[in-house]
């Protein structure tokens, strides 16, 4: 990303452009357009609604945690009405229920369905093919939303396959960048969408983007380094394989697992199957803050762990594992931690690192990774 920065209206430019906005693509798992803007994935929340509903239409969204109710009052704010069912926010989103709030909306109502895919908050990732076979299956024509943020490049994303017509993300995650781009992969029904959609939409107008991309260009200022930076991360990514990138997530997201366990700590997610590939939300024992010991973790070790958002601010802390990681990054992490809980007077106990590293030599034939 150290380079000058060139005329993003000249053909260096424009080589740049067509090549990353082709080879994202296959990164979403997608043939058809991912749209890049210089902002954070907040912004391609509003692009994935703005574009294809209007005022009064209703979406139906979950409580699965602090990020996905941010979706819906980004909803409610561009005059939704949001349908924000309960939900227990320590398992993953029941593809069944989807399906049948969507079968009991004879009416056809219900204009999009909101899912995150791996909530940041909680460490719980929602079987996202699952949901989208359910959303096929009820027969309803909303369109599907996914927010892929931390699960991008982590774990599995099959925009096409799984019938996803919005997927949004950014790129401080799996994309290993510093924030500042979203990306939001549209279907061919949410294009169609957009013909009918009365929301304001000025910034983030799809039309717009479609004429500028079609020549490598983009509709106002991009952010050029950090399109630099994503043409690294992709090749990058192209040279480990997903497959492995997705199997080297896994493996460190279960080392981290053992770690906890060794602790005598839990996690916030209780299902095996809605384990996170990206970060562990760990739970404080009860009378402890979770803050305080982040903040001696951080004064220590220079090391900085997650926050608690929302009503599990101070309950807990996160343990991000995804990214240009390997053995060494997650060990040290996890040696920080432990050390740390021991400075923090938190109870707990010892040799959580050491079993998180028998599990790392376990399977070291599974490959480290970068």
């Amino acid at each position: 990303m150290n380079r000058a920065v060139i005329d993003h209206r000249g053909p260096e430019f424009q080589a740049l452009g067509l090549a990353l906005l082709e080879n994202v693509k296959w990164v979403f798992g997608t043939r058809h357009p991912v749209f890049i803007y210089p902002s954070s994935a907040t912004g391609a929340w509003e692009a994935a609604l703005s574009n294809t509903l209007s005022p009064g239409d209703t979406v139906l969204a979950f409580q699965q945690g602090f990020f996905a109710e941010r979706w819906a009052r980004s909803a409610a704010r561009l005059g939704l009405d949001v349908r924000l069912e309960p939900w227990d926010a320590a398992v993953g989103l029941d593809p069944d229920r989807v399906k049948e709030i969507l079968v009991a909306d004879t009416r056809r109502e219900i204009r999009a369905v909101l899912v995150v895919h791996n909530e940041t908050s909680t460490g719980v990732t929602t079987d996202l093919e699952a949901v989208g076979a359910a959303v096929r299956g009820s027969g309803h024509p909303a369109l599907l939303m996914a927010d892929t943020v931390s699960s991008l490049a982590a774990t599995d994303v099959q925009h096409d396959a799984w019938g996803v017509d919005v997927t949004v993300s950014g790129s401080q995650k799996g994309l290993m960048l510093p924030p500042g781009l979203s990306f939001t992969a549209v279907s061919p029904r949410a294009m169609e969408a957009r013909e009918t959609s009365r929301l304001p939409c000025a910034y983030w107008d799809w039309g717009d983007m479609l004429e500028s991309n079609r020549d490598g260009f983009f509709p106002y200022t991009p952010a050029t380094t950090l399109l630099y930076g994503l043409a690294e991360s992709l090749e990058m990514l192209r040279e480990e394989g997903l497959p492995n990138v997705f199997a080297r997530h896994a493996r460190f997201a279960e080392a981290t697992r053992w770690a906890v366990r060794g602790w005598g700590l839990e996690m916030v997610a209780r299902s095996a199957g809605s384990f996170s590939n990206a970060v562990t939300a760990v739970r404080m024992p009860e009378g402890h803050d979770a803050d305080a010991f982040r903040a001696v973790v951080l004064d220590r070790f220079d090391m900085s762990l997650g926050t608690g958002l929302g009503d599990l601010k101070g309950r807990v802390f996160r343990i991000g594992h995804l990214g240009d990681i390997n053995e060494l990054t997650l060990v040290g992490t996890l040696a920080g931690v432990e050390m740390g809980l021991a400075l923090a007077d938190v109870p707990h106990q010892g040799g959580g690192a050491a079993a998180a590293m028998d599990h790392l030599k376990e399977t070291s034939s599974a490959g480290g990774g970068r």
